[in-house]
C-alpha cells in the first residue's frame, strides 16, 4: 500500500472547482482532506491568490511515478498550461511525500524528487497539511522533521498569508456558506 500526501492550488478559472475534481476523481483513493485555504502566490510572480489543500491518499499497487502520473494527467484534465514557473495555473498537484507501507520513499531522478524540496518552506503547504495530520513529519537534509516545527521556523508574514476559507472540497462539497 502506497500513501502519498498532496499539496493542491487553483488560482485561474473556478478555483474551488478545479481543487474538487481532484477529490472528485481519486474518490475512495482520499483517506483525509484539509480545510480550503486563500494563500497569496509564492515565489515572486506577480499573480492573483490561490486557493489550497492537502490530502492524502492511498492505493494499492501504485507507486511514486504511478502517483506523480495521476498528478500531471489531473492537471491536464484542468488544461494546466506550463508557461512560466511558478504563474498561474488552473490546476498545481504537488507530491510532498510518499510511503510505501512504513517507509518513507526518497528518490531523486529526471522526473520526481521525493519528499518535495521545497514544501518545508512553503506554508501554503504545512498549514493544510497540519490540519488533517498533527503529527505530521517531513525529511528535510536527511532528518526527518515535525511539520510544527518546520511551520514555526517560516516568516510570520508567510503563515499570515494562508488563510482559512469557509470552502469545504469532498461530499459537503462548497461547504455551509458557499
Amino acid at each position: 500500500m502506497s500513501r502519498v500526501v498532496l499539496s493542491i492550488g487553483s488560482n485561474l478559472g473556478d478555483r474551488w472547482a478545479h481543487l474538487q475534481s481532484v477529490v472528485d476523481t481519486l474518490g475512495a483513493a482520499v483517506s483525509a482532506v484539509s480545510p480550503v485555504y486563500e494563500t497569496d502566490a509564492w515565489g515572486g510572480v506577480e499573480q492573483g491568490p490561490f486557493l489550497n489543500a492537502t490530502l492524502i491518499a492511498e492505493a494499492p499497487g501504485r507507486d511514486c511515478h504511478g502517483w506523480l502520473d495521476a498528478a500531471q494527467e489531473l492537471e491536464r484534465a484542468a488544461d494546466r498550461v506550463r508557461e512560466q514557473r511558478w504563474g498561474p495555473r488552473t490546476l498545481d498537484v504537488d507530491l510532498i511525500t510518499c510511503h510505501d507501507g512504513d517507509r518513507e520513499v526518497r528518490m531523486h531522478d529526471d522526473r520526481l524528487t521525493l519528499p518535495h524540496p521545497h514544501a518545508h518552506e512553503r506554508a501554503f503547504v504545512l498549514v493544510p497539511w497540519l490540519a488533517i495530520e498533527p503529527d505530521a513529519t517531513l525529511t528535510v537534509g536527511g532528518v526527518a522533521r515535525p511539520v510544527a516545527a518546520l511551520l514555526a521556523a517560516l516568516d510570520p508574514g508567510e503563515r499570515a498569508g494562508v488563510r482559512r476559507t469557509e470552502l469545504s472540497l469532498g461530499a459537503d462539497r462548497r461547504g455551509a456558506g458557499a
